[in-house]
């Protein structure tokens, strides 16, 4: 007879939460090869033999530190996109969805320079995330495209093209512009972004004899 897993206790879920969220601050500020099991420990305000109840090994952390965070995210997108009414309204879209990479700066920190050194994470990341959050995006615009609000092109193209515009502009707002940033300009570059995706850059044959 098959044994039925053990569910783990409220208390082991919260302590397993508090080593992820430890890594996750510890990883983005000092490096994953920088961190010990002990920093992470007494972060964490748990045992370090604890750590190894919950996890196989520090790598093991931050597999899980990198792909809980893209989960969710690609939870979101999904649930935005289905929840989308209009094609064109793609400026709230970004706006959200960077405001909401803002929050989550800790991980992507850690994605962006963790993944260069451990294939197990660009694995994980690539087959668990990035290809799920592709389909998402190319089933939505597939059907913009077959509804004619978007013109006819590779839908896979365009959503490559769009995840890697707001994952990039929500990069950039937490390393480079988190604390400068104001909501307005959040919005503004929202807005731009979402100018250049449907529009493009190339000023209209009417713009260009003008000139």
């Amino acid at each position: 007879m098959r044994m039925l897993k053990k569910r783990p206790s409220p208390s082991e879920l919260e302590t397993r939460e508090r080593i992820l969220g430890a890594a996750q601050k510890l990883f983005a500020r000092k490096g994953y090869d920088a961190t010990t099991t002990k920093d992470l420990a007494t972060t964490a305000k748990v045992a370090e033999g604890t750590l190894f109840r919950h996890f196989s090994n520090k790598k093991a952390i931050l597999i899980e530190v990198a792909t809980q965070g893209w989960v969710e995210i690609l939870t979101d997108l999904l649930m935005e996109l289905s929840e989308m009414a209009n094609y064109r309204a793609i400026a709230p879209l970004l706006r959200k969805r960077m405001g909401n990479l803002r929050k989550n700066g800790d991980m992507m920190r850690v994605c962006f320079m963790e993944a260069q050194f451990h294939p197990e994470l660009q694995e994980r990341i690539q087959g668990e995330v990035i290809d799920k959050m592709t389909d998402v995006a190319e089933a939505f615009f597939q059907t913009a495209m077959d509804r004619g609000v978007y013109r006819r092109m590779d839908p896979r193209v365009v959503a490559r093209v769009f995840l890697g515009m707001f994952a990039i502009a929500g990069f950039s707002e937490t390393t480079i512009m988190s604390q400068a940033t104001s909501p307005k300009e959040l919005q503004l570059m929202a807005e731009g972004l979402a100018d250049i995706f449907l529009n493009g850059v190339l000023a209209s044959s009417v713009d260009i004899q003008a000139s």
